[in-house]
């Protein structure tokens, strides 16, 4: 890894650090008052390209469950540099699938190789381990694209 896209790691991984504490609000994206892990990768997003990546859409709870195509790993796919190593580096985006069978349905901001900072329904926006029990629900990996001259 380049020590530019180490440093861009560590920018995007100070920028979901400012969420911590931030209470849970599904379909929110702003800081200090409410979010989930969508409005959370939305609000870094903004912090470090100045806009949304595209619009936002209605989603209920269980939009996932209900339709069962793969629409978060979609929109993903159409923003982030996808990281075909499954390394949780500094400020790379982690998206989870509950299951094998379920379309992916969350995610996350890795602040080292250890740990992420993610929004789930019943808590603030908070930092855990990526455990066993989190790392085999990882769907896929990808990098937030560097900013020209950052």
């Amino acid at each position: 890894m380049s020590d530019q896209t180490a440093m861009w790691g560590r920018t995007v991984a100070a920028a979901a650090l400012e969420w911590v504490g931030t209470p849970y609000r599904h379909q929110g994206s702003c800081k200090g008052v409410g979010c989930d892990c969508l409005g959370l990768v939305r609000g870094v997003w903004r912090a470090l390209y100045g806009r949304e990546p595209e619009p936002p859409v209605h989603y209920s709870r269980d939009w996932a469950e209900a339709g069962g195509e793969e629409l978060l790993l979609e929109a993903v796919r159409r923003h982030f540099v996808t990281c075909p190593d499954g390394k949780t580096d500094t400020g790379r985006l982690i998206v989870f699938r509950w299951r094998p069978d379920v379309p992916a349905k969350h995610a996350g901001i890795c602040i080292d190789g250890e740990r992420f900072v993610h929004a789930y329904e019943g808590t603030a926006v908070t930092v855990s381990r990526l455990v066993p029990q989190w790392r085999r629900r990882i769907a896929r990996v990808f990098a937030f694209p560097e900013r020209v001259g950052a």
